[in-house]
């Protein structure tokens, strides 16, 4: 299932959307979030022992904030020799391509963060 249309609208025009692993966090952090073909992707930009990305590894599932907007989200780690690493690494440079940001999207493009990246699907049933 496809994310709601106003999701993708928000990813075109901020460079910030708000995540939230697993279910026991309380609070949502600011992330780099990218859309290939209707498929929502993220990568872990400090690969830190416990951030978002490993509790979604733990658990499989979270949330994704836009606005004042909540949604349940699974994630599944991607294999990084997924053909689709090529087409999230373009989205990246592409959507994130302002001069404060090149340092940061040449950066999280580069192999060893493949390792990282994060499939997101939509859900509509809540988190437990």
């Amino acid at each position: 299932m496809n994310f709601p249309e106003d999701f993708y609208t928000h990813l075109q025009n901020h460079n910030y959307t708000e995540i939230k692993g697993g279910i026991e966090r309380d609070t949502f952090l600011e992330i780099w979030v990218v859309s290939v073909n209707t498929r929502v992707f993220a990568r872990s930009w400090n690969k830190s022992a416990r951030s978002w990305f490993t509790a979604f590894l733990e658990t499989g599932v979270g949330q994704l904030k836009y606005g004042e907007k909540v949604i349940n989200v699974k994630g599944e780690k991607l294999d990084t020799t997924a053909p689709i690493q090529e087409e999230i690494n373009q989205a990246y440079l592409k959507r994130y391509n302002q001069k404060e940001n090149i340092f940061y999207s040449e950066g999280i493009t580069q192999p060893e963060y493949l390792d990282y990246t994060m499939e997101f699907f939509y859900s509509e049933k809540a988190n437990k």
